[in-house]
């Protein structure tokens, strides 16, 4: 699990296919490595991977088949910036939101513009995902937490402020880039809650109106 506030950048020194999925080797000056042992998580550009070898500044991990289809390593390629995120602790703040690592589909990045000193970008998500998104919700944009600031059909608008800008790989997103989304997992939790209910024909008290006035729509 994670916060979405990323902690490095690392750069892509391969990636290799394994099979159906393939295998990846990222390096980073910038991330501290004295406590990450092969069996830990580390979540890349969002994705949640599992280090396998750990030398120096720099680890292996692998990719699953279904990971390289919902994902955009699959577009990725030697010397590609990634956004790096080791999972959090009991110690850990939860400066951000919970992430999960599990990537929801591929966005794409249709209008970069800025205003004053923080820069406005509009992300066009795929279709099956976009019911989960609302407007002041978190969303995790390549392993981001961020704010859906205004919604427009099956896109949204996130302003980034210039601190998260310059430290990602925001800095070098282009528009027609595409990126890794991952909606709120209460989203999921509750449509799955609301749905199940309706299946069942039971009575419940966990309702549309429940969950509003408690906070969680």
């Amino acid at each position: 699990m994670f916060t979405g506030i990323v902690q490095a950048l690392g750069t892509i020194l391969s990636i290799s296919s394994s099979g159906k999925g393939a295998e990846i080797s990222i390096e980073s000056s910038d991330l501290d490595f004295s406590d990450v042992a092969v069996g830990d998580s580390i979540a890349c550009n969002g994705v949640c991977l599992t280090v396998t070898g750990i030398s120096g500044n720099s680890f292996v991990a692998d990719i699953s088949h279904e990971t390289m289809e919902r994902t955009i390593f699959k577009y990725l390629a030697s010397g590609s910036r990634i956004n790096l995120e080791k999972a959090l602790t009991p110690n850990t703040h939860l400066g951000g939101h919970i992430v999960q690592g599990h990537v929801d589909g591929v966005g794409k990045i249709t209008k970069i513009s800025r205003t004053d000193n923080a820069v406005d970008i509009w992300v066009d998500s795929p279709l099956d995902i976009s019911r989960y998104i609302a407007i002041k919700g978190s969303i995790t944009i390549n392993g981001i937490s961020l704010t859906v600031n205004e919604l427009k059909g099956d896109a949204f608008r996130l302003t980034l402020i210039p601190h998260t800008h310059d430290i990602t790989n925001a800095m070098m997103w282009k528009e027609g880039d595409l990126v890794n989304i991952e909606v709120d997992v209460l989203a999921r939790y509750i449509e799955r809650l609301l749905n199940h209910k309706e299946q069942n024909n039971k009575k419940s008290s966990m309702t549309a109106s429940f969950l509003m006035e408690n906070g969680f729509m």
